[in-house]
C-alpha cells in the first residue's frame, strides 16, 4: 500500500485506480473521466491535511477521522479546506462524500456515490447507476442514462437531458424538476412532502401516469388525462402512447405539473437558396 499525507498543494500519478473513495469537508472535489494516466491534482489545503492511500487499485483521498457515515458531524465550525481533482478511468466506480464542498463528476459510466450535507453536487454525462444524496444543498444534472436516486431533504434537484430507465427522487422540501426521455418499461417515481414537482416529457412518450398532491395543485398539458381536483386528493391519471413505462408523482402539499415537450420539425429537404447579390 502506497501512503501520503498532503499539506501543500501535491500531483501525484498512478498506474491504474480501478476505484475512488473521496471524502472532503470544505472547498471542492472534481472526478473526471480521462483516457490518459489516472492522476491526483491537490491545488489548496488548508487546515488539517488530507491522508492518500492506494492500495489494491482503489484510491482514497480523506481527512484521518472522517468517516462516509460521519459527515454530519463536522458541521462544527472548522477551516478544513482542500481542491481535489481526480482524473480516472471512465469505468472508475466513485464514492464521494461532502460537507460544505461543492463535487462534481463528469463523464464516468461505472456506478457513482455522492453524499453532501450542505455543498452543491453537480454530475454532467453520467451514465452508469447514480446516487446522489444530500440535505441542503442542490444536485444538477444533465446528460444522465440508466438508474439514477435522488434524496433530498431541502436542496433543489435538477435533471436535464436524461435518458432514464429507472429513476427514484425523494425530498421533503426541496423542489424536483426533470427534463427526461423514457426509454421501454422504464420507471419513475417522486415523493415530496412540500416540494414543487415539475416533469417534461416528450410528446412520443410511452407510460402509464400517476400524479397527486393531496393539497397542491395538479396540472397536466398532456391530453387523454384523467383529471380530479377534490378537498385533500388532487390527481391526473392516463397513458401516453403504448404504457410501456411508469410515472408516479406523490406530494402532501406540493405542486405538481407534467409538461410536454415538443421536438423541432426537421428543416426543409434542399433548404432555400440564398438570393444573389444585386449587381
Amino acid at each position: 500500500m502506497s501512503r501520503w499525507t498532503i499539506d501543500a498543494p501535491t500531483t501525484l500519478d498512478f498506474d491504474g485506480i480501478a476505484a475512488l473513495r473521496v471524502r472532503a469537508i470544505s472547498g471542492s472535489v472534481a472526478v473526471l473521466s480521462t483516457d490518459e494516466r489516472p492522476r491526483l491534482d491537490i491545488s489548496r489545503v488548508t487546515g488539517q491535511p488530507l491522508q492518500v492511500t492506494h492500495e489494491g487499485g482503489i484510491l482514497t483521498v480523506t481527512y484521518p477521522d472522517l468517516s462516509w457515515e460521519g459527515l454530519l458531524g463536522w458541521l462544527r465550525p472548522a477551516q478544513h479546506s482542500a481542491a481535489i481533482t481526480v482524473m480516472v478511468p471512465k469505468n472508475c466506480p466513485t464514492q464521494l462524500g461532502v460537507v460544505n464542498a461543492v463535487a462534481v463528476v463528469s463523464g464516468i459510466t461505472a456506478r457513482t456515490s455522492v453524499k453532501s450535507v450542505a455543498g452543491n453536487i453537480t454530475l454532467d454525462g453520467v451514465t452508469g447507476a447514480v446516487d446522489a444524496d444530500t440535505v441542503s444543498g442542490d444536485v444538477e444534472a444533465q446528460g444522465l442514462a440508466g438508474r439514477i436516486g435522488f434524496k433530498s431533504v431541502s436542496g433543489d434537484l435538477t435533471l436535464a437531458d436524461g435518458s432514464v430507465e429507472r429513476m427514484d427522487a425523494k425530498s421533503i422540501s426541496g423542489r424536483v424538476t426533470a427534463d427526461v426521455d423514457l426509454i421501454p418499461d422504464s420507471l419513475v417515481r417522486v415523493t415530496t412532502m412540500s416540494g414543487e414537482v415539475t416533469i417534461r416529457l416528450p410528446a412520443s412518450a410511452s407510460a402509464r401516469v400517476e400524479l397527486k398532491s393531496a393539497t397542491g395543485r395538479v396540472l397536466t398539458e398532456f391530453g387523454d388525462m384523467d383529471c380530479s381536483r377534490v378537498p385533500g386528493a388532487n390527481s391526473a391519471a392516463g397513458q401516453l402512447g403504448s404504457g410501456s413505462g411508469k410515472l408516479s408523482v406523490t406530494t402532501v402539499s406540493g405542486r405538481v405539473a407534467l409538461l410536454e415537450r415538443h421536438e423541432p420539425s426537421p428543416p426543409p429537404a434542399g433548404g432555400t437558396q440564398p438570393e444573389a447579390d444585386a449587381p
